[in-house]
């Protein structure tokens, strides 16, 4: 649906050879686990700029797509290793090391229209539609393919009254922390910042005491096994959770459980984890296992923490798995209890016993080894989506693209209304419609809306 008008290759603006063409950083098995999968893929939406504001927002010269490549570049000299690409080392022993060298071999920027799409057509469907994943580059790709592919590649797409920001990262070089990091601060220089508000820290070594760097042993099946592109019949929506009704399903889960120690996303995990699989069609033995893969941020619990703005992957991801009978007999209070009780108990000493076992024998997340009754959440309402305003106005909505998703996929990003949690799931068709159709999960969900027409008014 989107036809690209042109790409081109855009390098920090102002790169110093002598300064980062030398510098190779290890990847950490934070990095590595990611290898076989795929980028991560988010994008906004806007509206728009006025005159008024295209006026006060660009040179006499200059276009907004001019003007949001060139501070792209501005941004590429705080994110250099963004403009770089992987390289490998091959062991005498038949495995691989990984490193992310900085070559400034530049970031792929992509301006495509598509004339005959409106903001509306985006947001009016129930939906996500499918043409929204023609709004980002590198699809179809694995992280490990940054040896010759971007690491970083942005799509502008005009519609006939917005923009959408499409961008996709190598998920083997940040993690949603530095993907966001790194969006916040693109929209800060576009709208006329000369620093950003938080630089980032590139370690280069690997803050811990094991050795690096590690060795991969990459086989045929585990390369094949993450050649899975987005399958046809899976459909996305999001549906939108009010600040209200969070906390009305955090009260709810800690009464069950006589505590106060769950949380409003926890309590909101549960009750999504729960209803898809109350809603699966092909579940028929309660002693199915079931797991909620969930992901454990390193930065606070590393110690010492990591530094404050350290760029990369720190996450990794420990399964709390139960039967199908268990996880629909009991409330969604002890659903969210186990969750509760899993992330607690990952700290420095679980932690660095994990990296030690992950050396020893490193594990890459393939789509392949996720189990049917699996799922996989993405992102954090913490992250600043709405915040990122390029000089015209904050977004309208965000929306993510096909990356990953065959491996039942839940989102949970900021809501456009203060406290809100945005959910987006991909599922089969039927289970989406046995959820909407399901009165214990649509009791806390509002439908979406669009933008209000004050937003609109220019």
């Amino acid at each position: 649906m989107a036809e690209i008008r042109f790409s081109t290759t855009v390098r920090p603006a102002s790169y110093d050879p002598e300064s980062t063409d030398s510098i190779s950083n290890e990847l950490t098995p934070w990095d590595l686990q990611l290898l076989l999968f795929g980028p991560i893929q988010k994008g906004l939406l806007f509206l728009k700029p006025s005159p008024s504001q295209e006026k006060q927002l660009l040179s006499d010269s200059a276009t907004v797509i001019d003007h949001l490549k060139s501070s792209l570049s501005q941004t590429l000299d705080f994110f250099y290793p963004l403009a770089g690409r992987l390289s490998t080392v091959k062991d005498s022993d038949n495995t691989t090391s990984f490193f992310l060298h900085c070559n400034n071999a530049g970031a792929e920027f992509i301006y495509a229209v598509a004339p005959a799409i409106t903001v509306a057509d985006i947001l009016e469907p129930v939906y996500v539609p499918r043409f929204v994943h023609t709004f980002f580059p590198l699809n179809g790709i694995q992280n490990r393919e940054g040896l010759t592919k971007p690491l970083l590649g942005v799509q502008v797409t005009e519609l006939a009254d917005g923009f959408f920001i499409g961008c996709s990262i190598n998920h083997a070089v940040v993690d949603g922390t530095s993907f966001w990091h790194f969006f916040n601060s693109w929209a800060e220089i576009s709208r006329g910042f000369d620093k950003i508000s938080k630089p980032p820290v590139f370690l280069g070594k690997f803050p811990t005491d094991i050795d690096c760097p590690t060795r991969i042993p990459l086989c045929d099946k585990q390369l094949n096994d993450g050649l899975i592109s987005f399958p046809p019949q899976l459909q996305e929506r999001v549906f939108n959770f009010t600040k209200e009704n969070i906390a009305g399903l955090k009260a709810k889960a800690n009464a069950e459980m006589k505590t106060t120690r769950i949380s409003s996303l926890q309590a909101l995990m549960a009750h999504i984890w729960r209803s898809i699989i109350r809603c699966r069609k092909n579940i028929v033995n309660s002693e199915q296992e079931t797991q909620f893969n969930m992901a454990i941020g390193v930065r606070p619990r590393l110690q010492p923490p990591l530094p404050k703005g350290y760029f990369g992957n720190a996450v990794y991801f420990e399964p709390v798995t139960t039967k199908v009978g268990e996880l629909l007999e009991h409330g969604q209070g002890w659903v969210a209890l186990q969750m509760n009780k899993l992330i607690a108990s990952q700290q420095d000493d679980e932690i660095r016993n994990y990296l030690k076992c992950w050396v020893k024998n490193p594990k890459m997340l393939t789509i392949a080894s996720m189990t049917s009754n699996a799922l996989l959440p993405s992102s954090s309402p913490r992250f600043d989506v709405y915040g990122n305003d390029f000089g015209w106005g904050k977004p309208v909505a965000m929306r993510s693209g096909e990356a990953n998703k065959a491996c039942r996929y839940v989102t949970f990003f900021q809501g456009a209304e203060e406290g809100s949690i945005d959910t987006e799931v991909c599922l089969l068709p039927e289970t989406l419609r046995a959820m909407e159709n399901d009165p214990e999960f649509m009791e806390f969900v509002i439908m979406g809306k669009l933008p209000t027409p004050d937003w609109l008014d220019h």
